[in-house]
């Protein structure tokens, strides 16, 4: 198949694997509205990411129209393109604050939102899923308006622990980070995938069953070392998305 590209783009490959997360998260309908955000690390500090423009549906993303900016410009936001001012307030400031988080995807999809919504907002490990999680989750309680600089600032020192890749947002939605978009975005299937079957056990009314706290960590760990089904499960949404004749990688 051919695909027509803009000559002379930067991070093609970046570009590409970000606009196909883009294109499968609206598939999955685990966006909302034009109000999420994905991000992506190219420099090796962290400080320079890609980011979804601003007001873009993310079914619509093509790889040229993810911007590169600069966490530390503070001119960014007199910029005539812009980026959402609450993307650049959250995701600025994990990449500042955080160059582990190479990837960082904000969403506020409908099963791990409700659980950002509970009094209790933690993710027990009640099946191999949410095990993934398990001890590697942080809840924020402190919810202070929308992310704007001060906001996400705040949000972004609770992630500055290596060992925590996921943020349940209290009252707002979830933030999970990575090494990569085929990492995060696996990670963000999951949580969501999790969330949903927690909530759904809620409803029955039943007793939960909990896994113990070593298997539940001898379990995350050994999704940690699983073979590379991230990297798998990416190239399969790209040549699906190719199939269709979709102009994502544009």
């Amino acid at each position: 198949m051919t695909v027509q590209t803009r000559p002379n783009l930067d991070h093609v490959a970046e570009r590409t694997d970000l606009a196909a997360a883009f294109r499968w998260a609206a598939r999955l309908d685990m966006h909302e509205a034009v109000a999420n955000h994905f991000s992506l690390a190219v420099n090796e500090t962290g400080s320079q990411f890609l980011i979804n423009p601003f007001a873009r549906h993310f079914a619509r993303i093509r790889a040229s129209d993810l911007l590169l900016v600069d966490a530390d410009d503070p001119a960014t936001l007199d910029r005539p393109d812009a980026p959402d001012p609450t993307a650049w307030g959250l995701h600025g400031a994990v990449h500042r604050a955080c160059p582990h988080a190479r990837c960082v995807m904000h969403v506020h999809s409908i099963h791990a939102t409700v659980l950002a919504s509970l009094a209790d907002s933690r993710l027990p490990p009640i099946d191999q899923n949410s095990a993934m999680f398990f001890g590697r989750h942080v809840i924020d309680g402190a919810y202070g308006g929308m992310a704007f600089e001060e906001e996400g600032a705040r949000c972004a020192r609770l992630l500055r622990n290596p060992k925590v890749h996921t943020m349940i947002m209290g009252n707002h939605g979830v933030l999970v980070i990575g090494t990569s978009v085929a990492e995060t975005f696996n990670r963000l299937y999951y949580l969501e995938r999790a969330a949903e079957t927690y909530i759904r056990a809620l409803q029955t009314g039943q007793p939960l069953r909990v896994l113990p706290d070593e298997i539940a960590e001898k379990t995350a760990r050994e999704w940690e070392a699983y073979p590379d089904t991230a990297h798998h499960f990416l190239s399969e949404i790209k040549a699906l998305l190719d199939g269709e004749g979709s102009d994502f990688r544009n």
